[in-house]
């Protein structure tokens, strides 16, 4: 799993369109930088995409970008899609952000853990609220697997991306996972580091 926290190269981006619309993807050679879920219209999901990434230029896609939108595109129709060996480029991210979304890489698909959990893999056990605003800050939402990662009780709990909730809901209903009492929620424990 590449995950890089620095560069000065320049980013940028382009939206493809997906089984639920238009995402957006911003990049450096390092890797991806942002992803943006569908918004209201493909124009709000380009402004909110190049506002996270100030300076971003509309691009066509090196291969290595090109594949992680494929992957997304599978993913997004119910393909079990693995991300992890996807660069994802950190820089500006903090160092508690990066350890968390790294241990979150590790929770794969139809998986789910809490807050709490994931905040104890961390080695921060009493971290819960943090994680849960690392989740709602994650740069590559899908990528770092936010959606996997509940509130207590398994409930779904907040998701910054449109549509909220629901959207995470449906994020989790591809991979088989239901909170509504259909699928059982798988343990949310994670492999030891």
């Amino acid at each position: 799993m590449r995950m890089l926290t620095r560069s000065d190269t320049p980013v940028r981006y382009c939206l493809f369109d997906t089984a639920i619309g238009a995402v957006g993807m911003a990049w450096r050679e390092e890797g991806v930088l942002r992803l943006q879920l569908p918004e209201a219209s493909r124009a709000a999901t380009e402004r909110r995409l190049c506002g996270r990434s100030t300076g971003a230029i509309e691009a066509e896609p090196p291969r290595e970008i090109e594949q992680a939108m494929a992957d997304v595109r599978r993913y997004l129709v119910g393909e079990r899609i693995d991300f992890c060996a996807t660069a994802v480029d950190l820089a500006g991210v903090s160092a508690f952000h990066c350890r968390i979304y790294e241990v979150a890489r590790r929770i794969r698909w139809g998986e789910t853990t809490t807050y709490g959990a994931l905040a104890g893999q961390a080695g921060c056990p009493d971290a819960a609220r943090a994680v849960g605003q690392a989740m709602g800050r994650n740069p590559v939402p899908i990528i770092i697997p936010c959606h996997r990662v509940l509130a207590s009780g398994g409930k779904a709990g907040g998701f910054s991306a449109f549509g909220g909730a629901a959207t995470k809901e449906r994020l989790l209903a591809l991979e088989g996972v239901s909170l509504g009492g259909g699928v059982p929620l798988l343990p949310g424990l994670l492999p030891a580091h």
